[in-house]
């Protein structure tokens, strides 16, 4: 017979592993452009690129402001990109959860 992982071993070990990936292993990921970037190279159109509204944002090409060190720099940005984003499917899940209804108890 098996055992059955509660959802709170799930949740936490789904957390560290997203932040292991964020932290440490978006270090090794390509510096190679790709995507958009990439066809606007292969292009000869890369020229006109302008920068963001947001390029002067803390998080801003995924490193953090105010941190010397590279990599530790890129982890700051992956571990706070992630906590961004479970803070707000959090809290829309939170939001849009079914609600019982008292009266039916």
């Amino acid at each position: 017979m098996r055992s059955r992982v509660s959802t709170r071993v799930f949740v936490i070990a789904a957390l560290i592993v997203c932040l292991v990936c964020a932290g440490v292993l978006s270090y090794y990921a390509s510096s190679s452009p790709d995507g958009l970037n990439r066809v606007a190279i292969d292009k000869g159109i890369d020229h006109t690129e302008k920068d963001t509204a947001t390029a002067d944002s803390p998080l801003a090409g995924y490193a953090a402001k105010g941190v010397d060190n590279e990599r530790v720099s890129g982890a700051t940005a992956g571990v706070a990109g992630v906590a961004v984003v479970l803070l707000l499917a959090g809290g829309l899940g939170y939001a849009l959860r079914r609600r019982s209804d008292p009266a039916a108890e």
